[in-house]
């Protein structure tokens, strides 16, 4: 098949969403109807309930909550689709916003009695920006749901996107009687006790002032659903799928994932108007896929995910041409050629070897401690691909080793996770003592319960008092040495052995900054 084909029946997108809104069941229901799982998996696991796929780490299932995001490849109807299932949780958020840059497109989910939360506003912003396209699923429609019609207008208020349904509830609720879908004109009824393989009943009626309506759903439903799609048609504009792809335009489906209902809508709307893989920026061009030479970005690393094997992977997005196996490319960072006998393709903690990989797929790379995030991969042409965000730490904690018999554990551990880009490590320059800033206080949690399970290491915090952490650099050495003489108390280098200056207070960091001017202070380790 030619390069150009397979471009075009690649959809790569992310499912994004506040905690607890549905995201990984709706992940896991999408991968069901997608023939790729048989028997869907709940997202808190008991030896009786099978977990969910995209939620393969201890923690994840433990917890209920997803930490990291997982990829998730599968065929349906004719188009290859690759699925990232993000962390809801605003303490991971940088995990999220780092494979947003690695997308096509977009399916938010909003819980139906909640409506649009805080993560939600946050993580559209992001998409706004980049211009993403968005689908809107409201979810949970099984249980008391505000109104559909208020929902809609939350959502156009809330996300500042207008919206077009293209799918309609049924009442909601114990009521709750299905979705009747706009784009195709048909019904799917609501059985609720299918929920774990893809069989819901669909009725196909088109005439909405047909008898059979009232027979399947009840006079006074069938009624109210006549209102709802007669004002929907005569409120909303046609879909335009332009409006759509530009970032404008959001559709709405509604549905309950874990019953299934309106999955099917979604995935087979999706396939027909989503874009396939769109031109990536660098800093010098942008690259288009169609381009005969490969490139592609680093977006994502996982220590471990594979515990028997200690592995480490990189997560490339193809954004150029095509990649082989055992072929060399150009590791642009540090100027070396690379070749990889064993890239993966990805079900979550699943892989499978590959050996052609085309634009919008996403490969994992076997990473020995080479890569790191944001780093390009070509045929030879020097190219840095732009917008691969980077996040100044906001809390702090004296990492210490709880088991001096486990100490070269805890080393490669610490070094390993700080390598995944969601938490950075840093050494006092007054102590040599270790101290761990992370974005969210969730994260030392997750980095002990790793540190423990998967490298049998076990640490403890210490608290420390820090406002913020701030990259220095400067061309005029005198004033450089001078400050770092000064300041030596609240000075640190990183990982990769750049000065750092530990600020406790706003004040400080101001005063710093006011009396030394020729010094620059960056606030993300990106620059």
């Amino acid at each position: 098949m030619a390069l150009q084909d397979e471009i075009t029946r690649r959809r790569t997108f992310a499912v994004i969403a506040h905690p607890d809104a549905g995201k990984t069941t709706l992940t896991e229901k999408l991968l069901l109807f997608g023939g790729a799982i048989h028997v869907a998996g709940a997202v808190k696991s008991n030896k009786i309930k099978k977990g969910a796929t995209s939620d393969f780490m201890e923690i994840e299932r433990q917890r209920g909550i997803s930490v990291a995001t997982a990829v998730m490849g599968f065929e349906y109807a004719g188009c290859k689709i690759n699925i990232l299932d993000t962390p809801g949780h605003e303490d991971f958020a940088e995990d999220t916003y780092r494979t947003l840059t690695a997308v096509d497109s977009v399916i938010i989910v909003i819980d139906g009695a909640k409506g649009v939360e805080a993560q939600t506003r946050k993580l559209m912003d992001v998409c706004r920006m980049r211009k993403t396209p968005v689908i809107v699923f409201i979810n949970k429609l099984d249980r008391p749901s505000k109104e559909p019609f208020d929902l809609l207008d939350e959502v156009e208020r809330e996300l500042h996107i207008r919206v077009r349904p293209l799918a309609f509830p049924i009442s909601n609720g114990p009521t709750f009687k299905g979705v009747y879908n706009l784009y195709e004109k048909n019904l799917s009824l609501f059985t609720s006790d299918e929920k774990l393989t893809a069989d819901a009943s669909t009725v196909e009626i088109s005439d909405l002032d047909a008898p059979e309506l009232a027979q399947h759903i009840g006079g006074q439903f069938a009624e109210q659903l006549r209102q709802d799609v007669e004002l929907v048609e005569g409120v909303y504009d046609e879909f335009d799928r332009d409006a759509y792809l530009q970032g404008e335009l959001a559709p709405v489906f509604f549905g309950s994932a874990v019953n299934n209902f309106g999955v099917r809508e979604l995935l087979e709307c999706f396939v027909r108007i989503a874009p396939s893989p769109r031109p990536a920026p660098t800093e010098t061009r942008t690259v288009e896929p169609q381009e005969g030479k490969m490139s592609g970005f680093v977006f994502k690393i996982h220590a471990n995910m594979d515990p028997n094997h200690r592995d480490r992977i990189a997560f490339l997005k193809i954004c150029s041409g095509t990649f082989e196996r055992n072929r060399n490319y150009l590791h642009v960072r540090s100027g070396k050629q690379m070749k990889f006998s064993s890239p993966t393709a990805f079900m979550a903690e699943k892989k499978s070897v590959i050996d052609f990989a085309y634009p919008g797929d996403i490969v994992g790379l076997h990473d020995t401690g080479n890569f790191k995030i944001g780093d390009t991969f070509t045929e030879g042409e020097a190219l840095k691909f732009t917008g691969i965000p980077s996040f100044a730490p906001e809390q702090f904690r004296y990492i210490e080793n709880a088991d001096p018999l486990k100490f070269k554990q805890l080393a490669k551990g610490i070094d390993q996770l700080m390598d995944e880009g969601v938490a950075q490590l840093f050494t006092s320059a007054l102590n040599g003592r270790k101290i761990i800033g992370t974005v969210g206080a969730l994260q030392f949690e997750v980095i002990q319960y790793r540190l423990e399970h998967e490298y049998n290491a076990s640490c403890r915090w210490e608290p420390i008092s820090i406002h913020k952490a701030c990259w220095i650099e400067s061309d005029n050495a005198a004033q450089l040495a001078d400050f770092k003489k000064r300041k030596h108390t609240n000075m640190a280098v990183d990982k990769h052995g750049r000065d750092v200056f530990l600020a406790d207070t706003s004040y400080a960091l101001a005063l710093a900054q006011e009396n030394f001017k020729d010094i620059r202070f960056y606030f993300a380790s990106e620059f």
